[in-house]
């Protein structure tokens, strides 16, 4: 029976978030940059910090999809790409993702709060974060905002022709289909992408912080 049982149960697929396309797509590598901008910590609920794909289905009610999960952690993932897309955005390769045990000297540090990450059983993924710019010399935060994206879940099954639940293939315990799960970890790295570019745009608009005064040692 144990045999039979291991048999019948589907392979695990694996998913990863995505870079914006220009990003992904650039030909030519960056290289310095007018910037050195640190990012992190970034701290996500419980809920969310787990191995599986977490979709929810309705307000209080999660579904963990045991067969589609994440390559590495979502919050290492998150982190990755945020890098990326920043480098990108700000052109610059002076990004350092914290925690680091680098002593890189930076003008600007972003932490973040995720509060929701997830897709959604209104064919949507949503990206619920706080966050804020920091002068990392003088601790100050130079801006604070809480920001919400929605971002439509396109391709794969429309939830109404998948069964119940969010785009499911099937009965209870059955999950995600292929095409769906891959749909929502797009839609969920879109908003991602949103989300840096907000973050860019503030950067971009602050002040570079004047380097710290050496010493006169006469």
């Amino acid at each position: 029976m144990l045999t039979a049982s291991c048999a019948s149960s589907p392979p695990s697929r694996f998913y990863t978030l995505t870079p914006l396309p220009e990003a992904a797509q650039r030909s030519v590598e960056i290289s310095g940059g007018a910037l050195a901008i640190g990012i992190g910590p970034v701290v996500f609920p419980q809920f969310l910090d787990r191995p599986q794909l977490v979709v929810r289905d309705g307000a209080n009610r999660l579904a963990l999809e045991e067969f589609n999960r994440w390559g590495g952690t979502v919050q290492d993932d998150f982190l990755r790409v945020w890098g990326e897309n920043l480098a990108y955005l700000l052109d610059t390769s002076r990004i350092l993702i914290f925690p680091s045990e680098s002593r890189m000297p930076l003008d600007f540090r972003v932490t973040a709060e995720v509060v929701s990450f997830e897709g959604r059983a209104d064919a949507e993924a949503v990206l619920k974060v706080r966050w804020s710019v920091m002068d990392e010399r003088l601790q100050r935060a130079l801006a604070s905002r809480e920001d919400v994206y929605r971002c439509p879940v396109r391709g794969g099954e429309a939830p109404e022709q998948a069964g119940p639940g969010i785009g499911l293939s099937g009965g209870a315990g059955v999950g995600l289909s292929p095409q769906r799960s891959e749909a929502i970890v797009a839609a969920m790295s879109r908003c991602l992408g949103r989300f840096s570019e907000d973050v860019a745009t503030v950067i971009r608009a602050l002040p570079k912080p004047a380097p710290p005064d050496r010493p006169d040692y006469g």
